[in-house]
């Protein structure tokens, strides 16, 4: 297995702290923002982290700073307009890295606590696993992913609700089987490839999406007024 950590985004949200400075890179509750991720991942899964242009060198000399090896994907962009999306970088570095290997991915920007052992026990090698989290009430879910589930199932995503129907959300922490890639391939080819929920909306449509539904913290750290109130 491998883990992907999406960090190539300009954090605009964020402005002016990810002017000049990547936004998994911000100090957060004590280190940087990635590090709450890497941190946690077991020594055996290698770890992989996509960055854009303009903060390369910030990532490569965070890279040397930590006890253990850590690729750092760069992607030929220098700006927000140029970015590929999350969905279009998982796509890049799978074709890129030819991963052939069950896939763990995060968004750089998520705090979560759940223990990473127990989500990684839950994934039955098959299907993908998306942990989701509860965040109360529904009027607080509109700047997410919401889904409805069946069982251990996700059987609807909705991005970005202006009326939510659950309060229940999809994070950006996944694990995905390699029969899967080609599916994203096919998904980057004809669709909008900027939010990982649109991928999942699509996939629930053909497959089987699993979740994790976990208690622990989480925040989706995804401007300054969330950043400078959890930190």
């Amino acid at each position: 297995m491998k883990c992907l950590i999406l960090a190539s985004g300009f954090g605009t949200r964020l402005y002016p702290l990810t002017m000049n400075r990547a936004k998994a890179l911000l100090p957060y509750r004590g280190k940087p923002m990635i590090n709450h991720i890497v941190d946690k991942m077991p020594r055996d899964i290698e770890i992989l982290v996509n960055v854009n242009m303009k903060f390369e060198r910030d990532f490569e000399e965070w890279g040397r700073k930590q006890d253990r090896d850590i690729t750092i994907c760069v992607e030929n962009v220098r700006s927000d307009d140029e970015k590929l999306g999350a969905v279009g970088s998982l796509n890049y570095w799978i074709k890129k890295k030819n991963i052939t290997e069950d896939l763990l991915l995060f968004g750089a920007d998520n705090y979560f606590e759940f223990d990473l052992a127990s989500f990684l026990a839950a994934y039955d090698g098959r299907h993908v696993l998306v942990a989701v989290y509860d965040v109360g009430d529904p009027s607080k879910a509109t700047q997410y992913g919401v889904v409805k589930i069946d069982g251990d199932r996700i059987i609807e995503l909705e991005e970005k609700p202006a009326a939510p129907k659950t309060s229940l959300v999809a994070t950006a922490c996944w694990i995905l089987p390699p029969r899967i890639f080609p599916i994203i391939s096919a998904f980057c080819e004809k669709a909008v490839r900027d939010n990982l929920g649109f991928f999942i909306t699509h996939l629930v449509g053909i497959d089987t999406v699993k979740v994790y539904p976990f208690e622990e913290q989480w925040i989706d750290i995804g401007n300054l007024e969330i950043y400078h109130a959890t930190k």
